[in-house]
């Protein structure tokens, strides 16, 4: 029998390869160097920013804007240090990207870009549409939130004391501690084996020094109190099944998305339905239909 459902999910997937291959042969021949950044460009129209995750690659992205051509001008950034870019020297990660991508934007002259930010990206998209006010026409935020650590009730004061430690054990951790680490850490960050490998496979191949400095930052800050700067309409995409077993549920878990996201004036928080913390890779038409429905909104 004729299932619209399934028929309609495969004509999106069939229209994402093909737009994913036009992406692959499509791309600038040679990324965009900026200031310890790697930047791919990719189509012509409204600027959009991408910026991956904690150890992720730039690739994290790429089904992503395929799916979202025609029309929109992806700059889809490779942060230093992660999933084997090379690092560089910071003491304060999150600023110094914050810093370096408000930079690239200017360089690059893109005129109130869309910037969408994946879990410590998002983090940095919230950073970047408080420093500068009105500069950035809207964010989307996936799976991420501005205090990670209210996730454990701590305190602020709290949650800097637990970076600075959780900091301190993962640069002492053996090579084989490491590893394991990065295993379980992959686990529940997507429904497909291949892609959690995946995952795995960008920790270990990022600095470690890197790694341990963004984790704690990440861990450690708090960026409830910078909200209300923030201008630029948002659209927050938030995952739960990866927590059904431990008693989440959609609705307890778009709860704390509200709760954290409570200081940020005309916020939306939508939920999927199935998808884990790369929401992008296990449920791609849906956050496509989200994003494009938000960019579409006046």
């Amino acid at each position: 029998m004729f299932n619209s459902t399934r028929s309609w999910a495969g004509l999106f997937g069939a229209a994402v390869g093909i737009a994913t291959a036009m992406f692959v042969s499509g791309a600038d021949a040679a990324p965009v160097e900026f200031r310890d950044l790697r930047v791919e460009v990719v189509g012509q129209g409204r600027p959009v920013l991408m910026i991956p995750g904690l150890n992720s690659a730039a690739s994290t992205w790429t089904e992503t804007c395929a799916a979202l051509q025609p029309g929109v001008q992806c700059h889809i950034v490779q942060l230093p240090g992660f999933a084997g870019a090379p690092a560089v020297p910071t003491e304060r990660f999150l600023e110094g990207m914050r810093d370096r991508l408000l930079a690239y934007v200017d360089d690059r002259k893109l005129d109130k870009p869309v910037v969408m930010g994946h879990s410590l990206g998002g983090m940095l998209a919230l950073q970047m549409a408080a420093e500068k006010p009105g500069r950035m026409e809207r964010l989307v935020i996936v799976d991420s939130l501005p205090f990670f650590a209210g996730l454990r009730g701590m305190t602020p004061e709290a949650a800097k004391g637990a970076a600075v430690a959780m900091r301190q054990q993962m640069q002492a951790s053996t090579q084989a501690q490491w590893e394991a680490g990065a295993r379980q850490g992959a686990r529940g960050m997507s429904r497909t084996p291949a892609n959690s490998e995946r995952v795995m496979a960008w920790s270990l191949a990022s600095d470690r020094t890197t790694s341990s400095q963004a984790m704690s930052e990440l861990w450690g800050e708090d960026l409830r109190p910078l909200l209300p700067k923030i201008t630029a309409p948002t659209l927050v995409l938030g995952s739960w099944a990866a927590y059904e077993p431990m008693g989440s549920t959609m609705e307890s878990t778009k709860k704390i998305f509200e709760g954290q996201y409570a200081g940020l004036a005309g916020v939306h928080v939508s939920m999927s339905q199935r998808g884990f913390h790369f929401l992008m890779w296990d449920d791609l038409e849906w956050l496509v239909g989200e994003v494009q429905g938000f960019l579409a909104a006046k």
